[in-house]
């Protein structure tokens, strides 16, 4: 009977995204902006970039970054997400580039293992005077969610990626 139950907990808790396999670095799966951050309100309120860079880091660094729901456990691999700006006036491709910028810190239990600075920009790229704002935000988010997965990889402190270096 204890045996059962043992099996039956160890399941619910894999399968619930409590347990994290090996390694796996805890991000949360809505991050926050800045206190301090400049960013249009129409931005954070329908460019969805606070989940859409943490699927994206998922997606890019597969088994070595478990997504959250709330806080970050103060044990294990974490790291700690803000969008420090978003610069993406309205109107699309046609009111010039966009950028967003994230900042970073990798810890181990209590110790920072790393931290880094993550800006793209972007004007659209292919048939980039059909998208807008969001889009081109969105794309950004993704570049940058692929610089981090690569950064996760071997992390440094005071890391520039993407257009920040």
């Amino acid at each position: 009977m204890k045996t059962g139950i043992i099996l039956l907990l160890a399941t619910l808790l894999a399968c619930s995204g409590v347990a994290f396999a090996g390694d796996a670095v805890q991000v949360q799966r809505v991050i926050g902006y800045a206190e301090n951050a400049e960013v249009r309100q129409a931005v954070v309120d329908e460019c969805e970039l606070q989940t859409k860079i943490p699927v994206f880091l998922s997606k890019y660094a597969k088994k070595d970054v478990a997504l959250v729901d709330g806080e970050l456990a103060a044990e294990g691999r974490r790291l700690e997400l803000v969008i420090s700006n978003a610069f993406a006036s309205g109107g699309g491709a046609w009111s010039g580039a966009k950028s967003v910028t994230v900042k970073g810190k990798l810890y181990e239990g209590e110790a920072l293992v790393g931290d880094f600075i993550a800006r793209r920009y972007s004007t659209g790229g292919m048939f980039g005077g059909f998208k807008g704002t969001c889009s081109i935000v969105g794309r950004c988010g993704k570049a940058i969610a692929k610089d981090i997965a690569e950064w996760l990889k071997n992390p440094t402190e005071g890391a520039r990626l993407g257009d920040a270096k």
